[in-house]
């Protein structure tokens, strides 16, 4: 009997050995493993300082003909024709209190301004192959400028408006646009506007149409003269008022030469200088996810962050920098990867890396329109980036701190000072989809508490002020693709499916509440924003 039950005994454990052996092969041909990380602070000095409403987004001209390798996305999201009685579209806007918003594109160096003193017909934007972008010049009616403004109004957005630059200049056979800009209409526009007592946060003159420029190009010597008159122009139609909106240039693509000469030509003149950013490569590329998911292609776009800073700094331009414009793929995107999950790699990276460069706002293209949207073009629900975006504007302070991960090439990290209260915020992104990371924190300077918080690493510069035990506790959250489908449309946050409400009602962002003694752990292909409250950084008090 007893020998019965030792090889019955030994038969049950050869069975479960052979179970954990398949298992563990399972696991191998998944590629699933995890690994330790450390992800350094160092909190003594802010490295950059962003805008409060450092997320902005925009709004474009194109009309629903505008269509892109046979496919035409933009259904009725322009300016002249979205539906602005949309009730998620005005929550989805009152969810950032405030939400920047830039309204420009392609078209906007083609739009007219309604006006007493114009002389040419209100007439749309209509197809025409001989036109440059493939459409004949459209028109602002002041109905719908007055439409606008009432709508931004109650949504609490603040508006950035792109002027057209080409007005009054021919375009050459070499497609350089020549002689000076005309603001007579754009001036119309501006004191309507004034009139009407609207607010605008600022005025930006043109679009892409630096260095080789898109369509036509201006010289930057010129467009530094025509930025002064924009500015002269201003201080005129302003003159009664306290405030004063920005005067914006050049919204077009970083040439280091073009845009050395311009800040040096505009004396001053120039609040902040816009670029955008299309890295990616157009829409159709069938490598998007690719190149998203590439570390060393994701670094590439430091080198124009890093240089236009340096030409701020040593021209001594009280300047600042922004992102005017940035779909990641031009040509409205690609449908399924630009505006699903996956996106939010390059977004939040985006946003990541632009704010250690002293960026001080990012605008996303678009927040409707196109293939790269915050909003679905046809429904208005918030896509993916959506939810990155509201969670960055309510989490990520000003301060920008500087951030080393030891561990996988696969992790980005971003820190700043945390806006919902003290302490600071993380920022983790994975780019592996086999890996799970235990990531530990480490700061540049001594704290007493190291004892009780095994995973807080310490060196000799700073010390930390001890927080009473009961705030110990951090909050985290957690972004991960539906189903684990990096081409969904649906987000998750801890795990939860992020949706609008049918009233239309955006989602609470609910953190989940882990003890500081635990490790962060980061799953494969996930997003995970980090509040530390008992940390207390020099940088940021």
């Amino acid at each position: 009997m007893g020998t019965q039950i030792f090889v019955m005994g030994m038969c049950i454990l050869v069975y479960f050995l052979s179970l954990n052996l398949v298992l563990v092969s399972s696991s191998s041909v998944l590629g699933r493993k995890s690994e330790k990380g450390t992800f350094f602070i160092d909190g003594r000095n802010a490295i950059g300082n962003i805008d409060e409403d450092f997320i902005c987004a925009t709004l474009d001209w194109w009309p629903p003909e505008k269509c892109d390798y046979g496919t035409c996305a933009w259904d009725h999201a322009s300016l002249l024709n979205l539906d602005l009685s949309n009730q998620i579209f005005l929550k989805a806007i009152q969810a950032f209190s405030p939400l920047k918003i830039r309204l420009g594109g392609t078209l906007q160096d083609k739009v007219i301004y309604e006006s007493k003193d114009s002389k040419l017909p209100c007439n749309q934007f209509s197809n025409r192959s001989t036109e440059m972008f493939g459409f004949t010049p459209g028109c602002l009616p002041m109905k719908r400028w007055d439409e606008l403004n009432a709508f931004f109004e109650k949504a609490g957005a603040l508006i950035v408006f792109g002027l057209n630059a080409l007005a009054g200049r021919t375009i050459q056979s070499d497609g350089s646009a020549t002689g000076a800009w005309d603001p007579s209409n754009a001036k119309s526009l501006v004191r309507y506007t004034v009139e009407k007592g609207y607010d605008i946060h600022g005025w930006e003159l043109g679009n892409e149409l630096s260095g080789s420029g898109v369509g036509t190009r201006v010289s930057a010597a010129q467009y530094a003269s025509d930025l002064i008159s924009l500015k002269n122009m201003l201080e005129e139609v302003y003159k009664a008022n306290n405030s004063k909106p920005l005067v914006i240039a050049p919204g077009g693509f970083f040439d280091q030469n073009w845009f050395t000469e311009f800040i040096n030509k505009t004396h001053n003149n120039l609040d902040v200088m816009t670029h955008h950013i299309y890295n990616l490569g157009p829409g159709v590329d069938t490598h998007l996810i690719d190149k998203i998911l590439d570390p060393s292609y994701l670094d590439g776009e430091a080198d124009t962050f890093r240089r236009l800073q340096n030409i701020l700094r040593s021209s001594g331009t009280s300047a600042v920098s922004w992102v005017g414009e940035a779909g990641g793929a031009y040509n409205s995107g690609h449908n399924h990867v630009t505006n699903a999950f996956v996106f939010s790699f390059w977004y939040l990276d985006q946003l990541g890396m632009s704010s250690t460069f002293d960026t001080k706002t990012y605008c996303r293209q678009t927040l409707i329109g196109g293939n790269y949207g915050l909003l679905n073009t046809t429904t208005f629900v918030p896509n993916p980036d959506y939810y990155s975006a509201l969670l960055w504007h309510k989490l990520m302070g000003r301060n920008v701190l500087s951030t080393s991960f030891s561990g996988t090439k696969k992790i980005r990290t971003y820190a700043h000072c945390s806006k919902v209260s003290q302490g600071v915020m993380l920022l983790f992104i994975n780019l592996d989809g086999n890996t799970t990371v235990e990531a530990n924190v480490g700061f540049n300077g001594t704290w007493s508490l190291l004892n009780k918080h095994p995973h807080i690493h310490k060196n000799r510069a700073i010390k930390w002020h001890q927080k009473e035990a009961t705030e110990r506790v951090r909050a985290e959250y957690h972004l991960t693709a539906k189903d684990g489908d990096l081409q969904s449309q649906t987000m998750l946050l801890n795990g939860e499916v992020l949706g609008v409400s049918s009233s239309g009602e955006i989602p609470s962002l609910t953190p989940l509440h882990v003890n500081s003694s635990e490790p962060i752990v980061v799953g494969p292909f996930s997003i995970v924003f980090v509040h530390m409250p008992y940390i207390i950084l020099p940088a940021c008090k």
